[in-house]
């Protein structure tokens, strides 16, 4: 990026949120749509379940996160001085001053009620998540031009959708959820839906306010301990670090496409940072060379049961018992999870997510570049 072009993305940034060009960027609040890889709890707060070991690492119990410890966007609003993001589902303790976060786990991107989508996908879609903050406006609204003023000490100001961080973290569900069923080619004939949906989804949140936008692209999946479990494959579709080939191809195709919509989403979006964040290939090196980045494993998952390369057997997912071959058995967690990029066989580690968060926060992986370390005052994610 050259001078020029570096000094016109500063303007372009301070000017969207309002602010001189000798200040500092203020992200007010962030709004976060997604899946598991970014459920702070609303899954769990719909469906109450959670046991086992999740959080131990950080939290020290189960609290609606798919992983030992933080998420990547636990550390984003750390970094940038916000707390962590109260779910939008969750009645019980939430505060919405700082934002809110509509992803569940096992979300997607399309509509689950079609013909391409199998059991155990969420009923909370991009679509819901998109009408749920547009009526979380109009109820912040309400309150903030009604006498009752009890709802408000949770609330943000109606001023807030101007001056806020909207992120997506979201797609991984479209892509997994039909491969054993259809496969990667058949898969591939319906991700420019998805990418379009997300397109479109940033373009109505422009338009009740929203002007920053960044959507993490979707990981490696081929290197996930799960996967390469559970997906048929031969010797020849294994790269030299153990990772499936034809499904990070696939993950690649629908990058590339997630790509191109969002630099024509940009163009139609006056005043808007529509951000590409490079997720995929911090991941990709995270799993195929682990000890580079201090950790030891990087296709075998920390917490699951059978042992051997991945760790990983679907009959008994993390935390869970169950009866297999007429013994009880117990997929329990690692002792070292700070060792581990993948936490369960499908989630990163609390490790890796802040390895990656870090890469995000230094600006290497976004297009077109945003220097958000130059830009904010960034705070430490320790």
């Amino acid at each position: 990026m050259t001078d020029v072009n570096l000094s016109l993305a500063r303007y372009q940034i301070r000017s969207s949120f309002g602010r001189s060009s000798c200040s500092k960027c203020e992200f007010k609040a962030i709004f976060n749509f997604g899946d598991s890889n970014s459920d702070t709890g609303g899954f769990w707060a719909a469906f109450p379940a959670q046991s086992g070991p999740f959080g131990t690492t950080f939290f020290k119990k189960p609290v609606g996160r798919a992983t030992d410890g933080r998420l990547i966007i636990d550390f984003l609003a750390q970094a940038l001085g916000l707390p962590f993001l109260s779910p939008y589902l969750q009645s019980i303790g939430s505060d919405y001053r700082h934002g809110a976060n509509f992803a569940t786990l096992a979300s997607t991107v399309l509509l689950p009620n079609t013909s391409l989508f199998v059991t155990g996908i969420s009923p909370f879609s991009l679509a819901i998540q998109l009408n749920q903050i547009k009526e979380f406006k109009v109820r912040v609204d309400e309150f903030h031009n009604s006498s009752d003023k009890r709802e408000s000490k949770r609330l943000p100001s109606p001023d807030i959708f101007g001056k806020s961080l909207y992120t997506f973290y979201i797609g991984q569900n479209d892509f997994t959820s039909n491969l054993k069923e259809i496969g990667i080619e058949g898969v591939k004939q319906f991700l420019p839906q998805v990418v379009y949906q997300i397109a479109d989804t940033i373009k109505e949140l422009y338009a009740i306010g929203g002007r920053a936008f960044w959507v993490l692209n979707m990981a490696p999946v081929g290197c996930y301990p799960a996967f390469l479990a559970q997906l048929p494959h031969k010797i020849s579709d294994l790269d030299a670090f153990g990772c499936l080939i034809p499904y990070n191809n696939g993950v690649v195709y629908y990058n590339k496409l997630l790509k191109k919509a969002l630099s024509q989403a940009r163009k139609s979006l006056p005043n808007a940072q529509v951000i590409y964040v490079d997720t995929y290939s911090i991941l990709l090196d995270l799993s195929q060379h682990p000890i580079s980045h201090g950790l030891k494993y990087g296709t075998r998952a920390c917490c699951g049961y059978g042992g051997g390369a991945y760790n990983f057997d679907p009959r008994a997912y993390c935390g869970n018992t169950k009866v297999i071959n007429g013994k009880i058995v117990t997929a329990t967690a690692c002792s070292d999870p700070q060792n581990y990029v993948s936490w369960d066989g499908i989630h990163a580690s609390e490790a890796a997510n802040k390895i990656i968060t870090q890469a995000i926060l230094n600006g290497s992986s976004f297009y077109p570049p945003f220097p958000l370390h130059e830009l904010c005052d960034l705070q430490p994610i320790g």
